[in-house]
């Protein structure tokens, strides 16, 4: 892991970078609310962004394998999103909204969560 000042901007750049081409993306990768409603949150927009099967994914690294330590988020056919927890939690909770759902997701960051470091897992 990077700790000196040089590693945590070089961190904050990547990130940022990411976070652009993110907001760039249309409908076929992953909804754009999504991505906004992530973004909006301090906390979350610190965290490397990924997505897989239209769910955005959040690391505390910038690196593979990712830190897969973040909740995430799942669109529900009736409405509505729930929050589940990556490390087998469950089912963090159900809500109306993308604001709600993401807030959620603060509510339950690992202890110490920061930016996201330079490096992989293995490097927290």
């Amino acid at each position: 892991m990077t700790t000196d000042s040089a590693g945590s901007r070089k961190a904050a750049e990547i990130v940022a970078e990411r976070w652009q081409e993110f907001m760039g993306f249309g409908g076929d990768v992953i909804d754009p609310a999504m991505v906004r409603a992530a973004y909006a949150q301090p906390r979350l927009r610190v965290l490397f962004p990924g997505v897989s099967h239209g769910i955005l994914h959040l690391s505390r690294c910038t690196g593979y394998p990712a830190s897969h330590d973040v909740p995430l988020v799942h669109p529900l056919a009736a409405g509505g999103f729930q929050v589940t927890g990556r490390a087998g939690e469950g089912v963090l909770g159900e809500v109306a909204t993308l604001e709600a759902a993401f807030a959620l997701v603060v509510a339950h960051l690992p202890e110490g969560s920061g930016p996201a470091v330079l490096g992989t897992k293995d490097d927290l």
